[in-house]
């Protein structure tokens, strides 16, 4: 663990160095869990009473937040998050990397090519024609097939598999468990049984992309499925074939994108979307988590539900629905006394 100052701390967030400013400040920890020595941070005055028990020796505070006094160093920031995602690097500890060069056991065809500072670990398979950049860590099990090819520093975690014929620009980074180029689900009915169509396009994945652990992405039927530069994707993610992303989107763990969807720049698709085939989602649209998407989205919208309405219509239906059993109850008695008018002579 690298000794970390609260001068260091003040350094990274463009603040004047606290009093005592060459206490070790040991780890990051929520306010809750925090002991003597660590940092921790507070977001809002809800946080008020936790704040008062924390045993933290520093906190990153919203400025707008009313801290009684106690001896903790305060760094006021305009952006908690912000300034915490700028102090974690500090704290963060090295990435498990395989050792440049080539372990004994993998398998290389001849006709691939490797970049320099690349290093390939235990067990991985390259296939024939494939090119790697320069500084590409395959971690062990990685499978990459035929005419592949992987642009610089890019980072492919364990049990990868990259099939043939897939392209990734520079600067992606692959967890552990996804396959990229599957064969996408396509079938026809032939009159007796569901006949496989050909899956002969490809995947291209753009500059600057994340892709989480056990995400799949299947090939086009012809064309490319396509990720824009920039954009995450979450965990257990399935995208269909020929589905084209916009760059700088943001994609939530368990969402499964139908085939053809096209997501325009900045979308953010919320956890368990759903996104029906042929559908598109404009720039800079918004999806709640667990929305079923049926119709275009129009850019810059946010929606939710199952179907997917605008978010206001939509919260507007839910409060309606909860009051359904008092209303069913309303109606029930009116009828019941509209009966008993009707009996009387």
């Amino acid at each position: 663990m690298p000794r970390i100052t609260l001068a260091d701390i003040a350094r990274v967030l463009n603040l004047p160095a606290p009093p005592e400013a060459s206490r070790l400040i040991t780890g990051i920890a929520a306010l809750t869990d925090a002991r003597p020595g660590d940092l921790t941070m507070i977001t809002s005055d809800a946080y008020l009473k936790q704040f008062a028990k924390t045993q933290a020796t520093a906190v990153i505070a919203q400025r707008k937040v009313r801290l009684p006094g106690g001896g903790k160093i305060i760094f006021a920031v305009d952006d908690v998050e912000a300034a915490m995602a700028n102090v974690l690097p500090l704290f963060a500890p090295p990435i498990q990397r395989p050792a440049p060069g080539i372990d004994p056991s993998a398998k290389i065809s001849e006709s691939a090519r490797l970049g320099p500072g690349s290093a390939v670990a235990a067990n991985a398979v390259i296939g024939q024609r494939t090119i790697l950049g320069a500084r590409v860590f395959l971690h062990p099990g990685v499978v990459i097939g035929d005419d592949v090819t992987l642009g610089d520093d890019c980072e492919i975690y364990p049990n990868v598999v990259i099939r043939e014929r897939v392209t990734i620009g520079h600067r992606v980074s692959i967890h552990a468990g996804s396959v990229i180029g599957s064969d996408g689900f396509g079938y026809r009915w032939d009159g007796k049984q569901h006949a496989k169509v050909p899956q002969i396009g490809t995947v291209v994945i753009e500059d600057d992309v994340e892709i989480g652990s056990c995400v799949c992405i299947d090939r086009a039927k012809f064309g490319a499925t396509r990720i824009g530069r920039g954009t995450k994707i979450d965990n257990l993610v399935q995208v269909a074939h020929n589905v084209e992303i916009g760059p700088h989107s943001i994609i939530v763990g368990q969402t499964g994108i139908a085939g053809s969807a096209k997501l325009g720049t900045g979308v953010i698709l919320g956890g368990q979307t759903a996104v029906r085939d042929h559908i598109t989602i404009g720039d800079g649209a918004v999806v709640a988590a667990r929305s079923a998407i049926a119709n275009n989205v129009p850019p810059k919208t946010t929606v939710s539900g199952m179907p997917a309405l605008p978010h206001r219509q939509s919260l507007r239906e839910q409060a309606a629905l909860r009051r359904l059993p008092e209303l069913i109850l309303q109606v029930r008695r009116m009828q019941e006394e509209l009966d008993a008018l009707k009996k009387k002579p």
